[in-house]
């Protein structure tokens, strides 16, 4: 199992846990031996909504952790697969199977891959711009679903506060309406906080999912 994807999913699931009164220890064993399995992709997937299955009170978390399983899929699985198998017929079954999982969390968090190999800190309009190339006219499926961010980048430097004060005034779009928050102040600070995580407690509107998702995602990065 990749380490990133280890650190994260742990931290997630632990600030999720914190923050809406549950245990998390017995789906974290799960989710661990879901990931650490040496099975193919859709049986993969299979494990993993069952471990869900059996702990309703973190479904909310279940498609973000489907991106995590994906990542997961790309660092460490692939290693024991031929190099142009994303390319194989048998990938795009799989992608044709699953293309109504996941979240846009994906694209984020191989971003910061990107980042980490390049060793660059990530930057909100690195992302838009250089990343998922929202400027040019061939991505505009992108600009649309991105476009809350472009407009409002400047939160990015404002506070949590604001950040959360700021979502719950527009009508975001459908894609990046419950990653606006997490994505934002994982901008604001890309390097897990605290302060961070007691500012979402006390200003956002869904504060277990924001925190958890942006321990999801600063833990991510600081390994």
């Amino acid at each position: 199992m990749d380490n990133k994807v280890e650190s994260a999913l742990i931290s997630s699931l632990e600030k999720f846990a914190a923050a809406s009164g549950q245990e998390s220890g017995a789906l974290q064993t799960s989710l661990l031996e879901v990931f650490n399995q040496d099975l193919g992709f859709l049986e993969k997937v299979e494990a993993f909504d069952a471990a869900f299955d059996d702990y309703p009170a973190f479904d909310e978390l279940r498609e973000v952790f489907f991106d995590l399983l994906m990542i997961n899929f790309f660092a460490n699985d692939m290693k024991k697969l031929d190099e142009d198998y994303l390319d194989s017929e048998e990938w795009a079954a799989i992608e044709e199977e699953t293309i109504d999982r996941g979240t846009e969390l994906l694209n984020l968090l191989l971003y910061i891959n990107e980042c980490h190999d390049e060793r660059i800190k990530p930057e909100l309009g690195d992302f838009l711009k250089e990343f998922l190339l929202v400027e040019e006219d061939e991505f505009q499926d992108e600009f649309h679903i991105y476009e809350d961010l472009i407009s409002n980048q400047q939160l990015a430097e404002s506070s949590i506060e604001d950040i959360c004060s700021h979502a719950g005034m527009v009508d975001l779009g459908d894609e990046i309406r419950e990653l606006f928050v997490p994505f934002m102040a994982f901008f604001h600070q890309p390097k897990f906080s605290e302060e961070v995580v007691t500012d979402l407690k006390e200003y956002s509107n869904n504060s277990e999912f924001d925190i958890a998702v942006y321990a999801l995602i600063s833990k991510f990065n600081s390994n």
